[in-house]
C-alpha cells in the first residue's frame, strides 16, 4: 500500500503541483521567476560551486533522460563491457563533482552572513532536497554497480507506467531502500520547483531573439589625448 502511494499516487501529485502552482505564480507574480541571484553577495565560492554543479547535473539529467526515451537505444549502447564502465566511471565522477559543487555553495549560504540573510525556508529546503537526491544517486552508482543498466529494467517501464496513467509499482517495490528514497525525492523536488527560485530555469527569454537591437550612444565629449 505504501509503495502504491509513494510511488503510484504522489508522482502525480507533484507533477500537477508543478504545473498548476507554476502557471499561477507566472500569472499572478512574475517577476518573482528568477534564479534572484546572490553573485553581488559573493562570488568567488558561488563560482566554483555554481559553475561545476551546472555542467554535471545537466550531463547527468540528460543521461536519465535518454534512458527514459530511448531505452532500446540506450541497451544497444551499453552492450558492451568498455561502453559500460566507461559509463559508469564517469557517471559516478560527474555525480562526485556535483556532491563537492552543492556543499560548497550550502556552506557559502551557511558561513557567509550576507548570502544567509537572504535564503528563505524554502531555500534550504530546495538545498537540502538536492543534496539527499545527489548523494543517494553517488551512493546508489558506488555501491549498487551497472545502475545504467538495471534503470533500463526498472525506473524506465515505472517511469512509462506513469506516462500511461498505468502505475506499475512492482518495478520498484523490490529495489534497495535507498533507490526507493531516491526515486521518490526526484518527484518531491519537483512539487517544490514551482515554490522556489529553481523556476527560473524554464524562463526561457525568448524575447530577446526578436527584440530590436540596441544602440548606445556616447554623450559625453572625449578629452583630447
Amino acid at each position: 500500500m505504501s509503495d502504491m502511494i509513494l510511488f503510484g499516487a504522489f508522482p502525480y501529485v507533484a507533477v500537477a503541483l508543478l504545473i498548476s502552482v507554476g502557471i499561477y505564480r507566472y500569472c499572478v507574480d512574475r517577476y518573482s521567476w528568477s534564479s534572484q541571484s546572490s553573485q553581488f553577495l559573493e562570488s568567488r565560492v558561488l563560482f566554483w560551486g555554481s559553475v561545476p554543479w551546472h555542467y554535471a547535473i545537466l550531463i547527468i539529467l540528460m543521461a536519465h533522460f535518454l534512458a527514459f526515451l530511448f531505452p532500446s537505444g540506450w541497451g544497444v549502447l551499453l552492450g558492451r563491457p568498455i561502453r559500460l564502465y566507461l559509463l559508469e566511471v564517469t557517471g559516478l565522477g560527474l555525480g562526485i563533482s556535483t556532491l563537492i559543487a552543492l556543499a560548497l555553495l550550502i556552506f557559502r549560504r551557511v558561513l557567509n552572513a550576507r548570502v544567509s540573510v537572504v535564503t528563505t525556508i524554502v531555500d534550504w529546503l530546495v538545498l537540502a532536497a538536492l543534496l539527499l537526491q545527489v548523494a543517494t544517486g553517488v551512493y546508489i552508482a558506488f555501491t549498487l554497480r551497472w545502475g545504467s543498466v538495471w534503470y533500463l529494467h526498472t525506473a524506465t517501464p515505472w517511469l512509462w507506467s506513469l506516462v500511461k496513467f498505468d502505475p506499475q509499482v512492482q518495478y520498484l517495490a523490490a529495489l534497495p531502500a535507498v533507490v526507493k528514497l531516491h526515486a521518490f525525492n526526484a518527484f518531491l523536488i519537483l512539487a517544490i520547483f514551482p515554490f522556489s527560485r529553481l523556476v527560473h530555469v524554464v524562463s526561457v527569454p525568448l524575447s530577446y531573439l526578436s527584440r530590436p537591437y540596441q544602440v548606445v550612444v556616447w554623450y559625453r565629449e572625449r578629452r583630447a589625448g
